[in-house]
């Protein structure tokens, strides 16, 4: 197998990306416009639009006009202000209700935050269509509301989205209204994401910013790159800070400005640090330290104790979208970071009481 097949093979069994699930498209109707139903005239007007697409969207409250959610007859007229929250799933699909195991942290009548364990994969794709943590939720929500029918589960619980093997917290919404208000706090980067990471080497500054736009590969389609001139892909800033130097291995703390696919895992590869067992963007090998068999040793026991890329959404952030208050929650890092973390840390020590 060469190893752009199995880039592409990994790609496609993760199925998702670290993305905000919603781009905000905004329009004033032409003075000349003759009256015309809002779904006809985004059918128009919004490229590669399908018409189940419109439809779930403004069924959803994701098309508004003048700052009010409007239902498929409305018909638009001139000066009318519209606002379309755009989907960026992969695909449409079908949500089956199962029972799976959620670590709910917070959960009210509007929102609802999930601790993801590393593995699992948020919504259902190509590869994965049972099992995600969406199939979860709709089984939880069934429980709430018995006579939901699976055409009634919500389809925009979801607003950003974090890989299979990133672990941490994950932001859903439970009604139109509540969906619509926070893809626009995303859209507005006024959501706090405070991710924590373990990467490959040692940095020379002690905190800084990596921008450059985030796009698919040209090569690759299944995988990611940078694009520093912008000629390519999306804006994407990622703030990072180092939390714990371990010689060849630092701990940062990464903050998101923008929420691109796979952004911190690949914005880290771009300037040279790649995460720690991150097998799609080379962090699955000894990227910095000696090749001889006491050390490979000692890192492949790195590896066996965290078998994914080191990389955990800590801290969550935003508005609540009923009450208006702040909202911010923690989370404690997973074991299987935790003990590779404090395996770095004694072998720093080691060496530094050798040196």
């Amino acid at each position: 197998m060469s190893m752009a097949q199995k880039e592409d093979d990994i790609i496609e069994e993760n199925g998702e990306g670290s993305e905000d699930l919603y781009e905000r498209l905004s329009m004033t109707v032409d003075r000349g416009q003759e009256p015309l139903r809002i779904d006809k005239f985004m059918m128009n007007r919004v490229e590669n639009a399908s018409r189940n697409k419109i439809q779930r969207a403004i069924d959803a409250g994701l098309i508004q006009v003048n700052g009010k959610s409007v239902k498929s007859n409305y018909k638009i007229r001139p000066g009318d202000q519209i606002i379309f929250f755009s989907e960026n799933a992969p695909e449409e699909y079908d949500i089956v209700a199962e029972p799976l195991p959620l670590d709910i942290v917070y959960e009210d009548e509007d929102i609802l935050i999930i601790h993801k364990k590393a593995g699992m994969v948020v919504h259902p794709g190509s590869g994965n269509y049972s099992g995600t943590l969406v199939n979860g939720v709709a089984w939880h929500l069934k429980q709430q509301q018995p006579d939901l029918t699976e055409n009634e589960l919500p389809r925009f619980g979801l607003v950003h989205r974090i890989d299979k093997n990133t672990s941490g917290l994950l932001l859903m919404a439970k009604t139109e209204k509540a969906a619509m208000d926070l893809a626009n706090q995303f859209f507005e980067h006024t959501v706090y994401r405070r991710y924590i990471a373990l990467v490959w080497g040692d940095f020379e500054e002690d905190e800084g910013t990596i921008t450059g736009h985030v796009g698919r590969h040209q090569r690759f389609r299944k995988i990611f790159d940078v694009y520093p001139d912008g000629e390519h892909g999306k804006e994407a800033i990622t703030h990072y800070k180092v939390i714990e130097r371990f010689k060849y291995v630092t701990l940062v703390e990464c903050r998101l400005e923008t929420g691109r696919t796979h952004q911190i895992r690949v914005h880290m590869q771009h300037i040279g640090h790649p995460l720690f067992n991150d097998d799609t963007y080379g962090g699955d090998r000894i990227v910095k330290g000696t090749v001889f068999t006491k050390y490979k040793q000692f890192v492949d026991n790195c590896f066996a104790l965290c078998p994914r890329h080191a990389l955990h959404a800590k801290s969550l952030g935003f508005i609540h979208p009923r009450s208006r208050k702040d909202m911010m929650f923690d989370s404690e890092l997973p074991p299987d970071m935790q003990a590779v973390i404090e395996k770095w840390r004694r072998y720093a020590k080691s060496r530094t009481l050798e040196d």
